[in-house]
């Protein structure tokens, strides 16, 4: 397999309609094997969307964090527990370090280190979460000069839309696509739509009153 992928096909992406038919196609003996456990195909974004609100199922999901018989080790952060002050939280899963405020989070997965600041409304969305904090000494200096700090800004409404990482939108913005547009490449405005789900791509800028 090593082989496979470093030499004969070193630029494929994809198993089932790369390196598979390509091992055939050179003569390898390939066999099937049945697997009947957990597994999503994750290559579009729909998909990729589906299968991670997927763990916040209930009763249960189909794949479970929590299964004794099969463990899932994490790379270890050494992150603080989240912080939630006086938040609503329902069917959701919030990854450590976050600091949630007077917000409301409703079937959502929130990523690791995520801010999401007060009278914020999160439905139906995955928050990629941050791959830094900010020190308040940096909050206060972007604020001040009117720039948005890592986050979801204050009174900010976001439904059925991913959140890359360390995305930093703004106050009063709304990202719940009300007309229902399917697709749009806005890369340059720092989000794309797909399958009508709104993506704000990792390191973006939304500022504040945008509406999506």
């Amino acid at each position: 397999m090593l082989d496979l992928l470093r030499e004969k096909f070193p630029g494929a992406n994809d198993f089932g309609s790369e390196v598979i038919p390509g091992a055939t196609s050179i003569g390898m003996r390939v066999q099937a094997y049945l697997y009947d456990g957990y597994w999503e195909d994750i290559g579009t974004i729909e998909s990729f969307y589906n299968a991670n609100l997927g763990i916040t199922k209930k009763p249960v999901p189909d794949f479970s964090f929590y299964d004794r018989s099969s463990p899932i080790y994490t790379q270890p952060r050494y992150l603080p527990p989240s912080k939630m002050l006086d938040a609503d939280v329902t069917d959701s899963v919030i990854g450590e370090g976050c600091v949630i405020k007077n917000c409301k989070i409703h079937h959502s997965v929130v990523g690791l280190r995520s801010c999401i600041s007060e009278g914020a409304i999160i439905e139906d969305t995955l928050l990629m979460g941050a791959d830094y904090y900010e020190t308040d000494a940096d909050r206060r200096f972007l604020a001040a000069k009117g720039s948005v700090p890592i986050g979801i800004g204050k009174n900010s409404h976001i439904k059925r839309a991913i959140i890359d990482k360390n995305a930093r939108i703004g106050d009063n913005v709304k990202i719940i696509n009300s007309d229902n547009v399917q697709e749009a490449a806005r890369e340059t405005d720092g989000y794309f739509i797909k399958s009508g789900i709104v993506t704000v791509i990792k390191d973006a800028l939304i500022p504040s009153g945008t509406v999506i």
